[in-house]
């Protein structure tokens, strides 16, 4: 029993510098993916803060204008705006985070097999992981506070001068500190969903590695797969409802919102099955070499790895894409009201809110773009036997370096598409259940049905960012992928 303690609580070879630099109790802080994860909630809760002071700012430039000032409307569609937009954030950085925690637990395994050998309780385990997850998430939400602070008081005067106004905006909102605390919550609500596995690891996996969800296991859990499909098709529902109801009050926006934070939940708990048939499809187009096998092989082998990585980039390309399609289809329908040509100064204010919308919803790209490298690096890093393996049975460093990039290329491709597609439906959905009771000038009618417009240059500007985004979120795996020697790897 003593053996086996020690070997529970003996720090892994790869955490013992961590460990002499950082106090015993919070030497996990130093475990590879909590930085990401602080990182993740600092980002998130700076871009709550952005959110609300960006359309708080839009609101009063809007009310100083005599053209819309008197629009009560106008100033609900930018209060709705800058709660939903807010709430994304916090959605996005609990994906995020959630994923990160299932992989951190995946790799995570034996230790925890272990420490239920010599008598701890799963639950006692789970607590453990929610607890650091609360930690990483009020640690970075709190500092992306103070920053997202700092920067708009900085920004603000700067966008007065540039509009040629003063605004007389305060910075400084009661509710400005909602979003930080809301991301620290839900980043430890997030860290105790994707620990959720804990309570099926056995004493017995004590004895091999980290493990991932295989095929198989992904096939049998049919409970997943039913609440998967309750949740999409509710959401669908709402959606559908969010549309009609769009015809009669801007509130139909509001329907849409859950609509599709229940469909897109149902969507990334059934992606370990979804996911698989279009990788297989991707895998098409990278030829039969055998890096390009291996990379396809092992993209399909551990679905759930692939789906987690795959599916921040999804809501980064589909959150973008959603707002493109939003403000490029109100667009046309002005053009349409007014005979096919838009005022030049209601046609630059539209063009500066949708700028800067984008420029918002942006950083959630940033958000996945950070999840998928901790998560990349992350798998590789619980891979070194499979990967000195490889190496000690004839690749050389350079295939296992291009398996290891065309796994990430697997992924953001298939999560492009994906992220298109959804984009374009949600953007539609948002732009109809939002816009479709308001009276359009110059024609000032309504109810209006609002036809879907695809921007060819933010679509194009989102596929050049996922093909950087791929070299770049490979360029620290592949290092990692052949750092170690095969015969050390292979001893771990």
């Amino acid at each position: 029993m003593t053996a086996f303690a020690d070997v529970a609580t003996a720090p892994h070879p790869g955490a013992v510098e961590s460990a002499r630099r950082v106090p015993g109790r919070l030497a996990w802080l130093r475990e590879r993916g909590m930085g990401a994860t602080v990182l993740v909630s600092g980002i998130s809760a700076g871009f709550g803060v952005l959110l609300l002071t960006a359309t708080g700012y839009i609101a009063t430039v809007l009310r100083a204008d005599p053209f819309f000032g008197d629009s009560e409307t106008l100033a609900a569609v930018i209060g709705i705006l800058s709660v939903l937009l807010a709430g994304v954030a916090v959605y996005v950085g609990a994906m995020v985070t959630a994923n990160t925690f299932a992989t951190i637990v995946a790799g995570r395994t034996r230790r925890i097999a272990l420490m239920r050998l010599i008598g701890a309780s799963a639950r006692s385990q789970r607590a453990e992981v929610a607890g650091q997850g609360l930690v990483v998430g009020a640690i970075g939400a709190f500092g992306g506070l103070a920053l997202g602070t700092v920067t708009c008081i900085l920004v603000v005067p700067l966008l007065d001068r540039l509009v040629g106004i003063d605004s007389g905006y305060v910075v400084a909102q009661p509710a400005l500190p909602l979003p930080a605390i809301a991301v620290a919550l839900t980043t430890w609500a997030a860290a105790w969903v994707g620990s959720r596995r804990v309570l099926s690891v056995t004493p017995l996996q004590a004895l091999g590695g980290s493990v991932e969800v295989s095929r198989a296991q992904v096939a049998g859990r049919r409970g997943r797969t039913v609440t998967a499909l309750v949740l999409l098709g509710v959401g669908v529902a709402l959606l559908a409802l969010g549309v009609v109801a769009g015809f009669v009050t801007p509130l139909g926006v509001v329907i849409s919102f859950f609509g599709g934070l229940l469909s897109f939940t149902g969507l990334t708990l059934a992606a370990p099955v979804i996911m698989p048939p279009l990788l297989r499809l991707t895998a098409r187009a990278f030829g039969r070499s055998a890096p390009a096998r291996l990379a396809a092989e092992n993209a399909l082998r551990y679905p759930e790895r692939s789906s987690r990585m795959a599916i921040g980039v999804v809501m980064g390309v589909a959150l973008v894409t959603m707002f493109a399609v939003a403000a490029e289809s109100v667009k046309v329908l002005v053009a349409v009201s007014a005979g096919g040509e838009i005022d030049a100064s209601f046609a630059g204010m539209l063009d500066s809110f949708a700028a800067v919308m984008m420029a918002l919803v942006g950083v959630s790209a940033v958000i996945a773009a950070v999840g998928l490298v901790n998560l990349l690096t992350i798998g590789v890093v619980q891979r070194r036997r499979e990967l000195g393996l490889l190496r000690a049975l004839g690749l050389s460093g350079g295939q296992v370096r291009r398996m290891v990039l065309l796994e990430a290329a697997h992924v953001t491709v298939t999560a492009l598409a994906f992220g298109l597609l959804l984009g374009v439906a949600y953007g539609w959905v948002g732009a109809q259940s939002l816009l479709g009771s308001v009276r359009i000038p110059p024609a000032w009618s309504a109810p209006t049905f609002i036809a879907p417009a695809l921007p060819l240059l933010p679509v194009l500007v989102v596929v050049i960012a996922t093909a950087v985004l791929t070299l770049v979120a490979a360029v620290v795996p592949t290092r990692l992928a052949t750092r170690v020697a095969p015969v050390a790897a292979l001893a771990d």
